[in-house]
């Protein structure tokens, strides 16, 4: 098996339990990822909004492109630790997402960078069978 991993990461850190499912994915839409993380967060008490908003905003990113890059979701967890929230998702491509800087805007292209901005850290865990994608946003309680 050759496995390829890539991180993208702001500040130290280790890659939290992340519970979910593997294989075929109950997730399908970015509606049901974030649904799955409301839930999760709701049993962690309050948090500040924007922290809510980010970890959403990144949980409908990645299932968005793994849709459009990737053949769709096949697997989705998010793992809690004292300081942030995971949230990972598995498809069935090997290809890493690109990250280009271009002087003009292009049509699309958005959400990568955006997950790369909100998060504090990325790690791409690449396989023969396809990839997962670990987004990490800071907690404060």
């Amino acid at each position: 098996m050759n496995t390829r991993s890539e991180t993208w990461s702001w500040t130290p850190g280790t890659h939290p339990h992340i519970t979910g499912t593997d294989g075929s994915s109950s997730v399908r839409t970015p509606a049901d990822a974030r649904q799955l993380v409301r839930h999760t967060l709701a049993g962690l008490g309050p948090l500040r909004p924007a922290q809510v908003d980010d970890l959403l905003l990144v949980t409908s990113e990645l299932v968005t492109n793994a849709h459009r890059h990737g053949g769709g979701v096949t697997g989705f967890g998010i793992g809690i630790e004292r300081d942030r929230a995971t949230v990972s998702v598995s498809d069935s491509s090997g290809k890493s997402p690109l990250y280009e800087r271009r002087g003009e805007l292009p049509s699309g292209g958005y959400g990568w960078p955006i997950v790369l901005r909100l998060c504090r850290e990325v790690t791409v865990d690449t396989r023969s069978d396809g990839k997962t994608i670990h987004a990490a946003v800071a907690l404060d309680h």
